[in-house]
């Protein structure tokens, strides 16, 4: 079989599997209205095991094995991440608190000496 065969048929189950994904999401918003006198619990439940389903299908194509492997990478980084430990989280949130007051009390002092000059020039 053709690399170029073996494409376009991977290609169409993609599509298909897509349509499934499609109709599965449709499908679970056409309940949750037709099922309106139900309880929403049970509304809930449905459309949570619906989504799963339609994730669990998107996963097996090329795109949703991308965005899995892209998530996998991601998480990884995450675990990577060295987080500040308590001092350093104090010191730098005393750094922004001191930095606004700063700013406020010199936007505050502009404020006030525009609001000055214009009322000497009106009168």
């Amino acid at each position: 079989m053709s690399a170029s065969r073996q494409e376009s048929e991977s290609g169409l189950q993609d599509r298909l599997k897509w349509l499934l994904v499609l109709v599965l999401v449709c499908g679970a918003v056409y309940a949750n209205y037709h099922f309106a006198d139900q309880p929403l619990l049970y509304r809930v439940l449905g459309l949570v095991a619906v989504a799963g389903m339609a994730l669990a299908v998107a996963s097996q194509t090329g795109r949703g094995a991308a965005l899995w492997g892209l998530l996998k990478g991601a998480n990884m980084e995450r675990r990577r991440v060295v987080w500040p430990n308590r001092q350093e989280r104090n010191q730098t949130t005393l750094v922004v608190l001191g930095f606004i007051l700063v700013m406020a009390v010199l936007l505050w002092a502009l404020d006030s000496l525009f609001g000055w000059l214009v009322s000497l020039i009106m009168g």
